[in-house]
């Protein structure tokens, strides 16, 4: 398997937020996903923060980046429609206890540009507390 890595894209189960909330544990379907960041933590785990491609137009309100036709392509997404990268919210695990990467599911990767920008927005929406987090992990 690929070792996952900043600005990668792949089809993971991602499990939004509103999911969660009203109990869900497993996501409806693998969906493109971005991953905005990684690192190891100080217990030698690999932290892995992912963050959804969508094509629905988000709602007034949401924080998202609108994905640019070259981005697309580079990502091995579809070209021919919009999509969005939904900076809102994410998914939080950890690689080595991860059950929900496809061995199989790497598509393509952003660059670096557009991850940093997604990443930016991230931490913003952090700041102002709009950020939402769901963990995909035990503890």
């Amino acid at each position: 398997m690929k070792r996952p890595q900043k600005g990668d894209v792949w089809q993971y189960d991602y499990l939004w937020k509103r999911e969660h909330v009203a109990g869900v544990e497993n996501a409806r379907k693998a969906r493109p996903t971005a991953l905005v960041t990684t690192f190891v933590g100080k217990d030698g785990r690999t932290n892995l923060f992912w963050i959804p491609i969508t094509t629905k137009e988000p709602h007034k309100g949401r924080l998202a980046i609108e994905v640019p036709q070259m981005e697309r392509k580079r990502a091995g997404l579809a070209s021919d429609m919009r999509l969005w990268v939904m900076v809102d919210e994410y998914n939080h695990e950890f690689l080595e206890t991860s059950f929900y990467i496809d061995p199989n599911g790497y598509q393509g990767a952003f660059s670096s540009v557009f991850t940093n920008k997604a990443l930016d927005l991230m931490i913003e929406a952090g700041r102002k507390g709009q950020l939402k987090t769901v963990r995909r992990h035990d503890e």
